[in-house]
């Protein structure tokens, strides 16, 4: 009697790129930094999966019992059809399955120093959430399980915040920036980086949402997932203070003035409405337009005129030296846009960074687009690794690009009025 064999197929989840690289990684270190629900968990998770098929003895450690709660469903959801056949004992109290009558086994746990890593051994470790663990966790008990098989060792990380600062067990709250550029200079070690936008899976919507009520050093941090050698100082807008001028939506009074800046570009245009207090004389960044490829500038214009409706545009401005063209193109269509009375990009903003100084723009906490370009927007490291008075990548900043053709067309305050003679018909009036 022949006995039939039953085919069970593991179904794992299809990764990114960047988890690709991190669970194919022949290098014998691997550390990972990356953002928030970048997909760091669950692409060890695939890794972790394969190599314990492959018959080794996998052992994942977290500080967290939700990160740990993550990885298993992750775990389990691709390995419970072989515990349903029998081929493979299932613990859920202990986090593992393992093959029977072998030391083939997979296990997580929370572990966050040298003594809750005591008593296990694994020829393939994990340490998730790195940042938070005390190193001896690797030092002292880690390297050494590894020593006779010549296992192989994963550190998943993202840089730590002040949100986690109060749960880490970590001696030197740096330890696994500091691993990670070591790392990067290490034929032994492979060093991934990827940031939350990298994961095509991750929800943009909620992303926005997560950046509106994040810092710049938060976000930087957990979103981009930026080591501290990127000083906030690098910003081109750090003078921002977001918390006083990052604030909750308000209703825009109709007798407010209006003004415009205009970024032009067949695939990437933009128009960021601003509102002035003619009390105070701050402004209000009230809408960003950011419709993306595809319209034609009457259908740009219909929009302005949309956002606009029922108040008092003073002026709209926009565009290079060289763009008049496009300019009279809107005004063919009942948009007349100025051009800027400032023409170099440094002293645009050097206007929009003295503005901000004083407290002078407020940023509503719901235009995620400006804020997150803010965010980003960093001055060009010179060959010595110094920041320059050049914007990095400085053609991906629509928004404030908008914002520096505004600006730059009013006098700072710092700046002292001379009295102004105006004549009519050659009659001096004042």
């Amino acid at each position: 009697m022949v006995e039939e064999k039953t085919k069970v197929q593991v179904i794992l989840p299809v990764p990114h790129q960047y988890q690709e690289r991190m669970i194919n990684s022949e290098k014998k270190r691997v550390i990972v930094r990356a953002g928030r629900r970048g997909g760091k968990t669950v692409g060890v998770a695939i890794r972790n999966v394969k190599r314990f098929l492959d018959g080794k003895r996998v052992l994942y450690a977290t500080p967290t019992s939700e990160q740990l709660g993550k990885w298993w469903y992750e775990v389990t959801t691709a390995l419970n059809p072989l515990v349903a056949l029998g081929v493979l004992k299932k613990n859920e109290t202990e986090h593992y399955i393992e093959r029977p009558g072998t030391e083939q086994r997979i296990k997580g746990k929370t572990a966050w120093n040298a003594d809750t890593m005591r008593g296990d051994y694994a020829d393939d470790l994990t340490f998730d959430e790195w940042q938070l663990m005390d190193e001896d966790a690797w030092e002292i008990v880690g390297a050494p399980m590894l020593l006779d098989n010549n296992g192989d060792a994963v550190f998943i990380y993202t840089p730590p915040s002040l949100k986690s600062s109060g749960v880490s067990k970590a001696r030197d709250p740096r330890h696994a920036a500091k691993m990670f550029k070591y790392a990067q200079d290490n034929p032994r070690w492979d060093a991934i980086h990827f940031t939350s936008h990298d994961n095509p899976y991750i929800s943009q919507e909620a992303l926005s949402e997560l950046i509106s009520d994040m810092s710049k050093e938060s976000y930087r941090h957990e979103i981009l997932a930026e080591d501290d050698e990127v000083q906030l100082s690098w910003l081109v807008y750090g003078a921002f203070n977001e918390n006083v001028c990052k604030i909750e939506r308000i209703a825009i009074p109709k007798e407010w003035l209006i003004y415009v800046g205009h970024d032009f570009g067949a695939a990437n245009p933009a128009a960021l409405f601003v509102a002035q207090d003619p009390a105070t004389g701050n402004f209000y960044e009230f809408y960003e337009y950011f419709p993306g490829a595809g319209k034609s500038t009457n259908e740009h214009v219909e929009a302005f005129k949309r956002i606009t409706e029922g108040y008092n545009v003073i002026w709209r401005t926009g565009g290079s030296h060289q763009e008049d063209e496009i300019r009279q193109g809107y005004s063919a269509h009942g948009w007349n846009i100025i051009e800027p009375k400032i023409r170099l990009v440094k002293a645009q903003v050097d206007r929009v960074i003295g503005m901000m100084e004083r407290n002078k723009i407020f940023i509503f906490s719901d235009m995620t687009h400006r804020l997150e370009e803010m965010m980003n927007c960093l001055w060009q490291p010179d060959e010595n690794g110094k920041p320059t008075d050049k914007i990095k990548d400085e053609a991906k900043y629509h928004l404030c690009a908008c914002a520096r053709y505004l600006y730059c067309n009013f006098t700072p305050e710092t700046v002292e009025r001379k009295k102004a003679s105006f004549y009519v018909a050659g009659h001096r009036i004042w």
